[in-house]
């Protein structure tokens, strides 16, 4: 079955990221949410929270651990004061440098080439797309 397959690759590619993280003291949620703010700063918790394809009250805690650990500030919303925005601190920004690392030593780990891998990706993709279906023609 190919939800084993996935199943067991996802826990997998999350064992392989514990040592690289542990270093910065990351949980894997907490560095995809970081890797999120590296790409676009200043978001508000509802839109990393879909990002990462979980719920707002989950991502709160989350957040609030990156806070404690001085990664990222959060701020209520200008407009809305309902709202809570993300933003990295200088010693979140500072993370991002070393992950190129981690990035590199995980491809290195797949054995995959890349061509291999985006691939891989774009199908994944296609199959979580399909899963709660969304279009994937315009993705």
């Amino acid at each position: 079955m190919f939800c084993h397959a996935v199943y067991t690759a996802s826990h997998a590619i999350n064992r392989s990221y514990t040592p690289f993280l542990r270093e910065f003291g990351l949980t894997y949620p907490q560095y995809i949410v970081l890797t999120l703010l590296w790409e676009r700063d200043n978001q508000k918790i509802g839109e990393l929270a879909e990002q990462v394809e979980m719920e707002s009250n989950t991502m709160t805690p989350l957040v609030k651990r990156l806070e404690d650990m001085g990664h990222i500030a959060r701020k209520r919303g200008e407009t809305d004061k309902r709202e809570t925005v993300v933003s990295l601190t200088n010693k979140g920004r500072a993370l991002k440098k070393k992950a190129p690392t981690v990035t590199a030593c995980m491809i290195e780990k797949t054995t995959l080439s890349p061509v291999e891998l985006n691939q891989l990706q774009l199908l994944l993709t296609k199959l979580r797309h399909g899963l709660i279906g969304k279009d994937t023609q315009h993705t």
